[in-house]
């Protein structure tokens, strides 16, 4: 029987998420809640876990006591044959400052991996939506010779102006990496779509850290995984692409085979809510062969009183609707809707209170909002920005713990 490579897994926290304010105000962009349950970190998590990957370190930085508390209270493995999971806070371990970037972040945290002497790292942001087996990539690696393999997402090239694009040869070999290119490069098999880096790595561990040093003398360097660590890999010529079509996941469809999402702005959070609660979904939440872990729950069931009902929705545990609809929502734990309420194209996060005959449409709500009785929401735009944020996509975001009356 062949032997499993040693891997640690490094997951990259420490982003402030500014495009996601108000949901970021007072959390790290990795804690903010998602799809009822969950948190955006419990998808890298569970698919690290999932592939058999239980040394996780995740490095946070901002605000980030909320997504520790997270982890230390849901993410838990047994530890008889070494296995962690533990959250690992900018520690200033090089002087008086704090990370410059994310490859400074690893650079600062090299106690994490002289102390488990990993033969393979696996870096993964976390703050994508996706399934993903990483033991799939880590073969490909291995296989490759490469000292850098990145994960590249097959997008339409009039698309990719927006990601960090990949071009590659017939061999995979990655052949220039470019940040947002106003002409982005076909793949070698279709000149239509474009690889875009999903930002998840693999490195041999001798090949990064000595990448490392050299980034972190250098004065010039932004200190940034995929602004100079990768870009760096590519000039050697050790760089690799693995193809995301390639990964296959137990329980999967072809409606949500490759499903990936970076959920960086309020319109793409809010249109990967919709994307979960079709009949056939996007993205299916309910593949028990592949389970996203998220927060323990000890709330009773969902209540429906007074006629309330919901359609096309889902309702996470603790929520009373009573005499109040939903349709197409998503509601977390613990939020109540009132009589003769409506709710719609909604994200509701826990705790939220929407009293009676109030509208919340096209909106997203942080944690305990409070709508008034006769509370509107969604229906007059104009009015809705002097009061909260309203993206491009015109989706009313409301902070935490506001009241809207």
């Amino acid at each position: 029987m062949r032997s499993q490579p040693h891997v640690l897994g490094i997951v990259l926290a420490g982003g402030e998420g500014k495009r996601l304010y108000p949901l970021t105000m007072d959390r790290a962009k990795p804690a903010v809640p998602f799809g009822g349950s969950y948190r955006l970190i419990d998808f890298v998590l569970s698919n690290l876990v999932n592939g058999g990957y239980e040394r996780l370190c995740v490095l946070t930085q901002y605000k980030s006591h909320s997504l520790d508390r997270h982890i230390s209270q849901n993410w838990w493995v047994s530890g008889f044959h070494g296995e962690y999971i533990t959250p690992v806070p900018a520690q200033q371990r090089l002087g008086p400052r704090w990370y410059t970037g994310s490859a400074d972040a690893i650079f600062q945290s090299m106690n994490l991996i002289d102390d488990e002497k990993p033969d393979y790292i696996v870096v993964f942001g976390a703050d994508h939506v996706y399934r993903m087996d990483p033991s799939q990539m880590v073969q490909a690696h291995i296989e490759s010779g490469a000292a850098v393999t990145v994960a590249g997402i097959r997008v339409p090239r009039k698309e990719a102006i927006a990601f960090g694009c990949i071009d590659s040869a017939d061999d995979n070999k990655i052949t220039a990496f470019v940040e947002k290119p106003s002409d982005p490069p076909g793949t070698p098999d279709d000149p239509d779509v474009t690889y875009a880096s999903m930002g998840n790595y693999v490195f041999t561990t001798d090949k990064l850290v000595e990448a490392l040093k050299r980034d972190a003398a250098d004065p010039d360097s932004d200190h940034d995984m995929g602004g100079d660590i990768i870009p760096a890999f590519v000039r050697a010529a050790q760089a690799y692409v693995y193809d995301f079509d390639e990964n296959t996941i137990p329980g999967e469809t072809p409606r949500d085979k490759g499903y990936w999402r970076d959920v960086g702005t309020i319109d793409s959070f809010y249109e990967a809510h919709m994307d979960l609660i079709s009949e056939n979904p996007v993205f299916n939440l309910y593949n028990q062969r592949w389970p996203i872990r998220g927060a323990t729950s000890h709330l009773p069931p969902a209540k429906f009183l007074r006629g309330g009902a919901a359609n096309d929705s889902m309702v996470g545990a603790g929520c009373i609707v009573s005499g109040g609809t939903v349709h197409n929502s998503v509601l977390s734990n613990d939020v109540v809707v009132g009589e003769g309420s409506v709710v719609q194209g909604s994200v509701l996060m826990p705790g939220v209170r929407i009293g009676k005959n109030a509208v919340v449409r096209n909106a997203i709500l942080d944690k305990n909002v409070t709508v008034a009785d006769d509370g509107q929401l969604g229906v007059d735009l104009a009015h809705d920005r002097e009061r909260f944020q309203v993206s491009a996509g015109g989706v009313v975001c409301v902070g935490k713990s506001a009241l809207v009356d």
